[in-house]
């Protein structure tokens, strides 16, 4: 099952982005504003349409890589289809942002994730006829289990809202993605998803109050923090290609299910690195309760990782 290799590459990229977002949306002097930030993400998505300049290389097409000879003339389904994915992924990044202004990723992303596989898994049996496969089930279960697990405390309710919006925009995000996937192909899907992302966003700038907003903050934005904005984007770019592709070649629920292996990295990461990482994106104290709550969601996580191989 090479996707569920591409979905794990995909968490472990994510798990990088993961630390950049909280310290980007974390620090006022960074982009403190998540609707400003959201921008910016949907409008440098729009780059990753290079990758298609890689398909003219002898051997990379077999590999996967997609090419310009692929894509063809949208149908209306199509167009309606990436702006639909283009305007639930940008509603969805902008409550996940706001969640992280106000609250740790440890808390924040772990429901995310799972209120997003479960909703996904719901939208998958029920929009795209997703035939019904019970070690599937039991994975996504387990996995979302294991997800929720990772959450050191429940969001409060200053961010529950946020956190609950998030999660139901990124399941109907790529509940789009896989209907435009079926509606034509890997190919065509990727390509106008990335173009509907840039004029989604620009199409923001036609609103005053909006204009006035991305403008002034964009202002106040160093060079240095938008080179981290930038390598932000360019690995959370890879990572969606990853998490697309093995959306496209299996099953949608699961994709989204595997999210929790993102906090295992995350872990690892706070783990052998957490000495030189900033307090904005990772707690440094460890307390027993907390280590015996890592070590079980590793092991929750770990199981439904494997029930997906029976």
């Amino acid at each position: 099952m090479s996707w569920v290799f591409l979905a794990t590459l995909g968490q472990l990229l994510n798990a990088v982005v993961a630390f950049l977002d909280k310290y980007i949306v974390s620090d006022e002097k960074v982009l403190p504003r998540p609707f400003v930030y959201a921008f910016y993400s949907c409008l440098l998505t729009g780059f990753w349409v290079v990758i298609y300049f890689l398909g003219y290389i002898p051997g990379l097409a077999e590999l996967g890589i997609p090419s310009f000879e692929g894509i063809s003339k949208p149908s209306i389904q199509v167009i309606s289809m990436s702006f639909l994915a283009a305007y639930t992924f940008f509603m969805a990044l902008v409550s996940m942002y706001e969640a992280l202004r106000k609250a740790e990723a440890v808390n924040v992303m772990p429901v995310i994730g799972t209120i997003s596989a479960l909703v996904t898994f719901g939208l998958s049996y029920f929009f795209l006829n997703t035939p019904f496969q019970l070690h599937y089930m039991w994975g996504v279960i387990v996995l979302s289990l294991g997800t929720l697990l990772a959450a050191q405390t429940l969001p409060k309710q200053a961010v529950i809202l946020s956190v609950f919006h998030s999660g139901i925009f990124f399941a109907l995000h790529f509940i789009s993605m896989k209907g435009l996937f079926e509606e034509t192909n890997f190919n065509d899907g990727f390509f106008w998803s990335r173009i509907s992302f840039v004029l989604f966003a620009l199409s923001l700038l036609m609103v005053p109050a909006y204009y006035e907003k991305i403008t002034e903050q964009s202002k106040k934005t160093t060079k240095k923090t938008g080179v981290v904005v930038i390598l932000t984007k360019v690995l959370a770019g890879v990572a969606a290609f990853l998490l697309l592709k093995a959306t496209d070649l299996g099953d949608v629920a699961v994709v989204q299910a595997m999210d929790g292996l993102k906090f295992v990295f995350i872990l690892a990461a706070t783990v052998f690195f957490g000495s030189i990482l900033p307090d904005s994106v990772a707690k440094h104290e460890a307390r027993p309760q907390q280590i015996f709550r890592q070590v079980l969601y590793v092991a929750v996580i770990a199981v439904g990782y494997l029930i997906l191989f029976i």
